[in-house]
């Protein structure tokens, strides 16, 4: 039974994402999240994942794949070149378009994500708050071990500063950042 033209693009895009987790898993499989838990950090390309496919009602495969694939050229030795014979021209651009010139200094990198990220693309900007929504979860329940209270406030308000420059591609996912944001003060002013 041959699928309808509909058909064949929901299952073509359900592959793609199946893949871009798999080869994620595979690139991430030895790193951990930086909190007192110690967390696969799957899990965290596995929560952004999540939360675009919510934003989105599962309807744009090249952002939820690029959730799984969007910290692969930053922290693996993955190249632009890999992931766009993997998973096409699109899913490659947008990963590169969220992924920071590590030449660059730390601090450098943060301002340059503030004043840049206004001009990005709407997926780009989707996968922002996503990313920096599961960031701002962990920072709450598994803070970053040796950030101090100065240090994780100041985390929190560069996220929302970096997604101020996202604000009006999707009412759902900007409330969500707003109450975890909400919520990763009132965690980081406990332990205080």
């Amino acid at each position: 039974m041959a699928l309808t033209p509909a058909r064949q693009a929901s299952n073509d895009g359900m592959v793609l994402i199946a893949r871009a987790a798999d080869f994620a898993a595979r690139a991430h499989v030895a790193q951990r999240r930086k909190g007192d838990a110690q967390e696969p950090y799957i899990n965290h390309l596995a929560e952004v994942a999540l939360l675009l496919t919510q934003a989105t009602g599962g309807q744009d495969a090249t952002l939820i794949a690029a959730g799984w694939l969007h910290d692969t050229l930053e922290d693996t030795d993955t190249e632009r070149e890999e992931l766009e014979t993997l998973f096409g021209p699109a899913v490659a651009s947008l990963v590169a378009e969220v992924t920071d010139d590590k030449s660059l200094l730390k601090a450098e990198r943060k301002r340059l994500q503030v004043e840049t990220t206004p001009r990005k693309s709407e997926q780009a900007r989707l996968l922002k708050i996503a990313d920096k929504t599961s960031n701002l979860r962990a920072i709450a329940s598994s803070p970053p071990s040796g950030w101090d209270f100065a240090r994780r406030i100041a985390y929190l308000d560069w996220a929302e500063a970096v997604v101020a420059g996202c604000r009006g591609v999707n009412a759902r996912l900007e409330q969500l950042f707003d109450e975890t944001l909400r919520h990763a003060r009132a965690a980081v002013e406990n332990t205080k």
